[in-house]
């Protein structure tokens, strides 16, 4: 499987990946690391224990590390919940609106992992 392919199979935008990283060598490299990033992990946990200040620190994270790898869908879905714990901001979520969105986090993160996983394989 290509790079190109793997952005494909995961949704992902190639071109804006090419952007930050020009070769398809540096792509493959950080692709292969976000299975160790631990933000989603950190926001998930955060969301779980309603703790405000984890749940912004944990979707600002994930939103910058997918927006440098062009995963577009997640980062936007990780700025959303970002914005609405942005510090200084008493807005939040209602519980089940924030149940509903870490789950759709959970649900598009689930999937790149299984695709950067099968790519990882073929490697």
């Amino acid at each position: 499987m290509t790079v190109q392919e793997l952005y494909s199979n995961i949704g992902g935008s190639y071109e804006s990946a090419k952007k930050i990283l020009p070769m398809d060598k540096l792509i493959a490299k950080f692709i292969l690391k976000f299975l160790t990033d631990q933000s989603c992990s950190r926001l998930l946990t955060a969301g779980e224990a309603r703790d405000a200040a984890g749940i912004f620190e944990g979707a600002h994270a994930l939103k910058g590390v997918c927006a440098n790898l062009g995963l577009d869908s997640l980062s936007a879905a990780a700025s959303e919940v970002a914005e609405a714990y942005r510090p200084g901001k008493d807005v939040g979520m209602e519980d089940a609106e924030l149940d509903r969105r870490l789950a759709e986090i959970k649900t598009q993160y689930d999937g790149i992992v299984a695709g950067i996983q099968q790519f990882a394989a073929e490697q």
